[in-house]
């Protein structure tokens, strides 16, 4: 397919946050013409796609609108109108992820349906309707402490999760239907991003990676690749990776996020149908990145070669608790003074507590000394306002 620097094919993104900013920059690389949709008309992405429109996705007609003159349309956000998506397809426009994949993983409660259907190891659930009947079943004890609940819809970077662990978290319940899932004895958190496209053969995977969460926020702080797992676990991490792509047979990237517990045995947790907080270090560490895989896929083109030059350590950037308005970042010029630092600013105009304002990748000869480095680049970096 001949489409490069071609106006008359416009690749349409939903949602302009930092996932479609990071994307864009890929996509300028191949001068593909890009068109975004936020409400937000001076979010991160719109400096930088080709045309940019100021609107919901998640109105209706606002997405047909948006999407009826683009030849390919995918998201940079699950939580987007997929009752306009339906309808665009069915109109010739190619729509990745495809609209009947999206409601299914958009809903948390459909996905753990959906790896008991295809007998994909999760970890044990119920739908509940909210917070009453989830203090009922704990009274009836037909459900046992610890638990997580999550939020069927709406739930981002670490929102919409709650773990429960004792009476007194029954007072904090998060609000509306969820899904409650028995809590797994993690040992670590793993994600493999996965992709297919027909122009290459077989599903193509980027390198396991573990990460580490923020206590506070429920969010990733940390993110090492490789992940310190045995090759044998990786495989396995892989493979199981590939088989929940093939249950969903979906175009674009599919980011599979694993527990693995204290028997060294893998469950899915969730998966998300576009670029990953799992894989922001691939900018800087692999001949491919995960944006520029996404679109490659999204296009139906050969899939790019994923392999990890260095070692890598990526921390998320996250605003400073107690600070909330205009931005102002601390420390920036001495973090890169750093060996192998590479700065990633998302140009969020105002902070709040534990937003993601940026990321920062280390690479290095070894992941021990990146780690070491990385660790010190934090504790120099702030958000403020």
């Amino acid at each position: 397919m001949n489409f490069i620097s071609n106006p008359h094919i416009k690749l349409g993104i939903l949602g302009g946050g930092q996932l479609g900013k990071m994307m864009l920059l890929s996509t300028a690389n191949y001068d593909v013409y890009t068109k975004v949709l936020d409400p937000d008309p001076h979010c991160s992405s719109a400096p930088f796609c080709s045309e940019f429109v100021q609107g919901s996705f998640n109105d209706y007609q606002t997405v047909i609108d948006f999407g009826k003159d683009c030849q390919y349309l995918t998201v940079e956000i699950e939580h987007v109108n997929t009752d306009a998506l339906h309808t665009l397809k069915s109109m010739g426009v190619e729509v990745h992820p495809d609209p009947a994949v999206l409601e299914v993983i958009k809903d948390k409660g459909r996905q753990k349906e959906f790896y008991r259907e295809k007998g994909i190891k999760t970890s044990d659930f119920q739908w509940v309707e909210g917070p009453d009947e989830i203090v009922r079943l704990v009274k009836e004890g037909s459900l046992v402490f610890p638990f997580v609940q999550k939020t069927r819809t709406a739930g981002y970077d670490g929102k919409g999760v709650k773990m429960v662990r004792n009476e007194e978290d029954l007072h904090h319940l998060l609000a509306g239907p969820s899904v409650v899932e028995v809590a797994v004895p993690i040992k670590k958190e793993l994600a493999v991003i996965v992709a297919q496209s027909d122009a290459t053969p077989g599903i193509v995977a980027f390198d396991v990676v573990d990460m580490e969460f923020n206590p506070q926020a429920n969010l990733v702080e940390f993110l090492y690749s490789p992940a310190n797992v045995s090759q044998h676990i990786k495989d396995q991490a892989v493979s199981l990776a590939k088989s929940v792509l093939q249950g969903f047979n979906n175009r674009g990237l599919l980011a599979v996020e694993l527990f693995l517990d204290e028997q060294d045995e893998l469950w899915v947790n969730e998966v998300a149908p576009r670029p990953h907080n799992s894989g922001h270090h691939t900018i800087d560490a692999n001949v491919t990145s995960q944006f520029e895989q996404h679109w490659r896929s999204v296009l139906n083109l050969p899939l790019g070669d994923v392999t990890q030059h260095s070692p890598a350590v990526m921390v998320n950037i996250l605003g400073e608790p107690g600070y909330e308005g205009p931005v102002t970042y601390e420390g920036w010029s001495d973090a890169m003074n750093h060996k192998g630092v590479k700065m990633h600013v998302y140009g969020k105009k105002t902070t709040k507590p534990f937003r993601k304002m940026g990321h920062f990748t280390v690479i290095s000869d070894t992941l021990d000394e990146a780690i070491s480095i990385a660790r010190n680049v934090k504790n120099k970096l702030k958000v403020v306002s």
